[in-house]
């Protein structure tokens, strides 16, 4: 009889164990700022903590030693739309919890979606910094990423742009000493550039500059319509 219990209790516990490991544990944050595409500060409880998102990256658009990247700024537009201040979200380590920065690292869940899933769906990020353990998603993620390159979109746009070690800043760096065509993005994520002497080239504030027109162009931006 004995034997009979011990059996029935070690096949509960395996059932147990596998129950925990496919519903992972979840920790309720609320937003407190976006930083960039992949990076946001969030309150858990009365703590501050800055997350980094796992196993994507999106083109820098504050580093304080790049220059803004070609889709950063839309990126940071769209996450910042998608999580204004007080949302709530969920969380999802997986099993490293920090970088050495010390930022949490997470699956961010808005709902039932998830933002890394989200950012991949619309071409703002690729997959990236797949380091092991934390790989949980790294398949499924791939697979949204072909996707999104297939249909070209965002940072998928430009050819060759989006690299497996990074995004080719060379290919949008000035080729001048002091580049003075502004480029702007609206609210509505227009793309426009203004040369000096427009009509709006003083009061626009430049989210990104070029040497050339052909520059600007290149990179998705537009002449103003009047």
């Amino acid at each position: 009889m004995k034997k009979y219990i011990v059996c029935f209790l070690l096949i509960f516990s395996i059932f147990m164990f596998a129950g925990c490991q496919s519903s992972p544990k979840k920790i309720p944050a609320v937003v407190d700022r976006v930083i960039d595409g992949d990076t946001l500060k969030v309150a858990i409880g009365k703590r501050e903590e800055t997350v980094r998102l796992l196993l994507v990256d999106t083109p820098e658009s504050v580093h304080p030693t790049k220059p803004v990247q070609p889709f950063g700024p839309e990126a940071s537009q769209y996450v910042k739309k998608l999580l204004p201040k007080g949302t709530k979200v969920e969380l999802e380590l997986d099993v490293r919890e920090r970088d050495r920065y010390g930022r949490l690292l997470a699956y961010v869940w808005i709902g039932k979606q998830m933002l890394n899933e989200l950012l991949l769906e619309k071409g703002y990020a690729r997959v990236a910094y797949v380091f092991e353990p934390n790989t949980k998603y790294v398949d499924e993620f791939r697979q949204i990423q072909e996707t999104a390159r297939k249909k070209k979109l965002n940072i998928w746009s430009i050819e060759n742009y989006a690299t497996d070690r990074g995004f080719r800043d060379e290919k949008f760096s000035p080729r001048c000493s002091k580049p003075m065509i502004k480029g702007n993005i609206s609210r509505n994520g227009e793309k426009i550039y203004h040369v000096p002497g427009s009509p709006q080239y003083e009061e626009t504030k430049a989210e990104m500059m070029f040497c050339t027109e052909k520059e600007a162009q290149a990179a998705g931006f537009r002449k103003p319509l009047r």
